[in-house]
This record gives C-alpha cells, sequence and structure tokens, in this order.
C-alpha cells in the first residue's frame, strides 16, 4: 500500500513537471543553463574566464609564426660618411599573447614577442671612413627564433620601430 502511493506521488510530481513542456523545451533550458553555468564555474575555480580575455581575431592565425627570415638591414658608424646595406637573417612574425581586459594592480603582463633564440655577430668593415675612425662594426645574425619575453638588450619591442634599412645619414641635416 505504502509503495503504491509512493510511486503515485512520483508520476504525479513528474507530470506536474513535464505538463506544458516537452522534451524539447527542457533540452533547450538544460543548453541554455549550460552556457551560463560553465564561464560562471570557470571563472570561480580559476579565477579568471573567457570572458576576462578577448578572443583573437580570426586575422591573427593567418600571421606568420615566429620564425627567421632573410632581412637587408643599414649599417652606419659614427664617423663615416655613408650607410652599407648588409644581408643578414632576423626573427620576424607573430606570437600569441593575451592582454587581459581587467588590469589588476601591481601586476606584471609580460607580452610574448618574436625574439633570438641563439645568434652570433659577424663583423662588416666600411671602407669609406676616414682615417682615425675605426672602420668596424658588428651586428646580430640570428640563428633560431622563438616567442618569449622581450629582452631590451638584443630586440627592439617597441610599438612602431624604425626600419631595418633605416640610413640616419641619408637624412639631410639643415644647419
Amino acid at each position: 500500500m505504502e509503495k503504491a502511493k509512493t510511486n503515485r506521488r512520483r508520476r504525479c510530481w513528474r507530470n506536474k513537471l513535464t505538463q506544458g513542456l516537452n522534451l524539447s523545451a527542457l533540452w533547450t533550458m538544460a543548453v541554455q543553463l549550460s552556457e551560463v553555468l560553465v564561464p560562471l564555474m570557470l571563472n570561480v575555480f580559476l579565477g579568471a574566464s573567457s570572458s576576462m580575455w578577448p578572443v583573437a581575431p580570426a586575422g591573427a592565425f593567418q600571421l606568420p609564426p615566429c620564425q627567421l627570415i632573410n632581412q637587408t638591414v643599414s649599417l652606419e658608424k659614427e664617423g663615416c660618411p655613408r650607410c652599407h646595406a648588409v644581408e643578414t637573417t632576423i626573427c620576424s612574425g607573430h606570437c600569441v599573447t593575451k592582454d587581459p581586459i581587467i588590469k589588476i594592480p601591481f601586476s606584471n603582463v609580460y607580452q610574448h614577442v618574436c625574439t633570438y633564440r641563439d645568434l652570433f655577430y659577424r663583423s662588416f668593415e666600411f671602407p669609406d671612413c676616414p682615417p682615425g675612425v675605426d672602420p668596424v662594426v658588428t651586428y646580430p645574425v640570428a640563428l633560431s627564433c622563438h616567442c618569449s619575453r622581450c629582452v631590451m638588450d638584443t630586440s627592439d619591442c617597441t610599438f612602431e620601430s624604425l626600419q631595418p634599412d633605416f640610413c640616419m645619414n641619408d637624412i639631410p641635416f639643415y644647419y
């Protein structure tokens, strides 16, 4: 007798719950609920969520990766009248990095840039330097590259830098 009452209560509860709702409506509600709860749970447990980090634009996935490329650079030496173009290898390309929308005070955000892993320095002797001026200059030649924090000693990490073939001697000075 008691078992029959329990079964009747369960059926009654199920009927009231699904009354006016079909299975597809229940499924839709469950999916909508999960779309809200999953990011919320990530935010609670991980301390950051996808809403804190912007999604990379689609164009970012079409950029060339960090790699060695051949580049013509202009060498110049103070006291020597002309620049000289040389061919070298440099690191160039895209590195995946994140910049949080929500800035946390006193925390550092490090951007990854395409930079040298291994390099050596090659020497070049300017042919037209006047006597008394050391005609030798050294320049870096990249052997391998990787994405890492910018090391200002070996890399130009400015927002917009001069082009590698730029030469100060080509700019006219007016006295």
